[in-house]
């Protein structure tokens, strides 16, 4: 290999000088920071908000943990990779995390992530999700299986028994989110079928807007959390947390929101309703979307969903738990275009009335209205006011009583994967083409989507007069909704007076 050297014009010493001053300058800057941050540490320096506390480093090799669960990843085991592998992987043949000393990513020979433990995924996509640009990178992610909403997956639900039972038939041919609902409860029925086929243990389904916290466990895994749980357990529900943004201008939710308010079954009850007020400032509900959780269900005959939020099983009971400190974090309307998104994805009427059949929550129905008739300006105002957290004393009080709590595993995972190089290294070694025929089946669904024959009203059609025949199973259960957490009624005052010491 040549090396080349070039002979550039000397810099005149009064340059020099400058520069020599800005690079000691840059060198000293970061040092007394880093100083300042020990001593303040050492003294135990009063530092009220906990985003500034969690930024402490800690020293090598300490346990102590910096963002919930890092302390146990710093085990995960070195990472050796032969030379050919060397591109694959982006520029760092060793990815580490800048938070913490030592924490590192295992990986598979084939390039399997296992972050929190979990090496297969189904994605169901359609629409932008479907597109080329996107359905590539996709594809290449390892252990995910893409599956697009073509016109041979809408005839085989068309097929699926769920549509002669009774348990999801009060959301048959309703719009919007009561026919997204069927259609995830379809999904999750085919997601079954191809994890039992694959030998999967557990499966769980989330949204594009939710992540797996899997707090408690002796490391932060999922897969742990779940073999550390009884053998005869076989469902088990996650309470979710709700992101608390703090700015109206988030672009990447996972890697800029660390602030969620906690669920209601992982607060005291007299916490819960002494602050209820305070902690939904105007708004309908605790939560602006659902507080009932998501569950992870464990591979057995005869599973089937219960609706996106619970599994059930046709021949028994499920022996379900709910976990204490583990919880899926749902990041809802934490970007400002969430608002005109999802209006955009419904062709309601912006009514009172209209929205009451498009909608299950009471959130989702003011927003939809707001966004399809206020102006931008007004819309962002009401975004301010109801959605983004910029009342500091009340997100201090919040936070000191446990509602709100700070998270960084997500942020600090994302950054880690970000830095080691293994996105661009996904986005690099996609295929630079789909499968031609899957695009043109998954344009074409997209094509009937919009044209509103698709999902439960298509999946459906010709199956209304068949109602009354339906199947009433003896272990049927009713789909679980999203549902909104506990409301503060009147009766629940003496709660409030004595979490204010009346």
């Amino acid at each position: 290999m040549a090396t080349h050297f070039h002979r550039s014009t000397p810099l005149p010493p009064s340059t020099l000088s400058f520069l020599s001053k800005l690079l000691l300058l840059l060198t000293i800057l970061p040092l007394s920071l880093a100083a300042l941050a020990f001593v303040l540490q050492w003294r135990g320096g009063a530092v009220s908000d906990p985003t500034t506390a969690a930024s402490r480093w800690a020293p090598r090799g300490s346990r102590r943990e910096v963002f919930p669960g890092m302390e146990t990843l710093s085990s995960l085991p070195p990472i050796h990779h032969h030379s050919s592998n060397c591109n694959n992987l982006g520029r760092s043949t060793s990815p580490s995390f800048p938070y913490y000393g030592d924490w590192k990513f295992g990986f598979e020979a084939n390039l399997k992530p296992k972050v929190i433990g979990v090496t297969t995924f189904y994605l169901f996509v359609e629409g932008h999700a479907a597109s080329p640009n996107v359905s590539r990178v996709l594809e290449s992610v390892p252990g995910a299986k893409v599956i697009y909403r073509t016109r041979e997956l809408e005839e085989q639900q068309a097929k699926s028994r769920i549509w002669n039972e009774t348990w999801l038939a009060s959301f048959f041919y309703k719009p919007c989110n009561y026919e997204l609902f069927v259609k995830q409860s379809l999904n999750m029925e085919n997601a079954i079928v191809m994890a039992r086929d694959a030998g999967v243990d557990w499966i769980i389904h989330l949204d594009t807007d939710e992540l797996i916290h899997p707090a408690g466990a002796s490391e932060y895994s999922l897969r742990q959390l779940l073999l550390d749980l009884p053998s005869n357990v076989n469902m088990v529900v996650f309470p979710n947390y709700e992101s608390s943004v703090e700015r109206d201008d988030i672009k990447d939710p996972f890697s800029e929101v660390s602030m969620f308010k906690k669920n209601y079954d992982h607060l005291p009850k007299d916490t819960y309703f002494g602050y209820y007020r305070e902690s939904t400032r105007g708004n309908p509900n605790y939560f602006l979307t659902y507080g009932n959780g998501k569950a992870a269900a464990r591979i057995q005959d005869e599973l089937r969903p219960n609706g996106a939020h619970r599994w059930h099983n046709y021949k028994t009971v499920p022996n379900e738990i709910k976990l204490d400190e583990a919880a899926v974090l749902h990041y809802t309307y934490a970007k400002f275009s969430d608002l005109t998104s999802r209006r955009d994805r419904c062709g309601c009427k912006p009514t009172k009335e209209d929205v009451k059949r498009c909608f299950m929550l009471d959130f989702d129905r003011a927003a939809f209205i707001i966004a399809s008739t206020a102006s931008e300006e007004e819309l962002l105002h009401w975004y301010q006011e109801h959605v983004v957290w910029g009342d500091k004393d009340l997100k201090l009080k919040l936070l000191r009583r446990g509602i709100l709590t700070r998270i960084y595993t997500p942020m600090a995972i994302i950054q880690g994967l970000r830095e080691s190089g293994v996105f661009s290294s996904v986005i690099a070694n996609a295929p630079s083409t789909v499968s031609r025929d899957k695009f043109l089946s998954s344009i074409d669904s997209s094509n009937l989507t919009r044209a509103g024959s698709l999902g439960s009203r298509k999946m459906g059609r010709g199956r209304e007069n068949r109602a009354s025949g339906r199947k009433v199973l003896e272990m049927e259960a009713v789909a679980v909704p999203p549902l909104s957490p506990p409301v503060w009624r009147d009766h629940d005052l003496h709660i409030v007076e004595r979490a204010a010491g009346v």
